[in-house]
């Protein structure tokens, strides 16, 4: 038995506060110097985003993943307390640190690159298909989670940068799946901007796909008894 003891809330709220933090910055940040470096070439400046964030996204759940989950994300957190693998009475604070950390990651970019720190997107990203594709993303990533973490814990890291980069590329949206992430890209008018607007529909899109998954994952990856 571990004497480890476990993390307060306190501590692992601001972990996840934390990791969202440098999570959004590296989202923001390389869009940003990619925007900068690729000559115009959309492809190119997505193609360096994807790479930063899906290294970054590895690197973060490794560091603050026995601290507070490194879920980074209020969809994960309500599909975990939805599986009885977190306690619903811990979820408020990690959804409100999850939030404060994405905006601050955001902020923390603008300042970085020497930009206004406040800012609003007129980035346009609507329509049935981008919030189709927000519904995928957001269910194959918990998919991702729950059955890599049933059969080989330790590479959930791995796997969910790996699927994050390939989500930029295979759907329309590039795969926000993630409600403080575009909470927070609503306040850049850089190259990972989305318009206020168009935000609410990503967010039903990503939460309904949490519910489902709660429902479908739970079916798909439990052991039927062998009565």
């Amino acid at each position: 038995m571990s004497n480890v003891p476990t993390p307060t809330l306190a501590r692992r709220a601001a972990g996840e506060f934390l990791g969202t933090a440098l999570l959004l910055a590296t989202v923001v940040g390389s869009g940003i110097m990619a925007e900068q470096l690729s000559g115009g070439n959309v492809a190119l400046a997505l193609l360096a985003n994807t790479v930063a964030t899906g290294a970054g996204l590895v690197a973060l759940i490794l560091t603050f993943g026995a601290l507070s989950g490194a879920q980074f994300n209020p969809a994960v957190t309500l599909w975990a307390a939805a599986q009885r693998a977190f306690p619903w009475r811990d979820v408020p604070a990690y959804v409100v640190a999850q939030t404060a950390g994405a905006f601050a990651g955001v902020f923390a970019a603008h300042a970085m690159f020497g930009l206004p720190v406040l800012q609003v997107s007129h980035h346009v990203r609507s329509g049935p298909a981008q919030w189709f594709s927000e519904a995928v993303a957001t269910f194959g990533l918990l998919a991702v989670i729950a059955g890599c973490g049933r059969a080989r814990p330790t590479a959930v890291p791995f796997a969910v940068g790996a699927y994050i980069t390939a989500a930029y590329w295979f759907t329309a949206s590039t795969s926000f799946a993630n409600p403080a992430v575009t909470l927070a890209r609503t306040a850049t008018s850089t190259f990972a901007g989305i318009r206020p607007v168009d935000a609410p529909g990503f967010i039903v899109a990503q939460l309904a796909a949490a519910a489902l998954a709660s429902v479908a994952l739970r079916w798909l990856f439990t052991e039927e008894s062998s009565s």
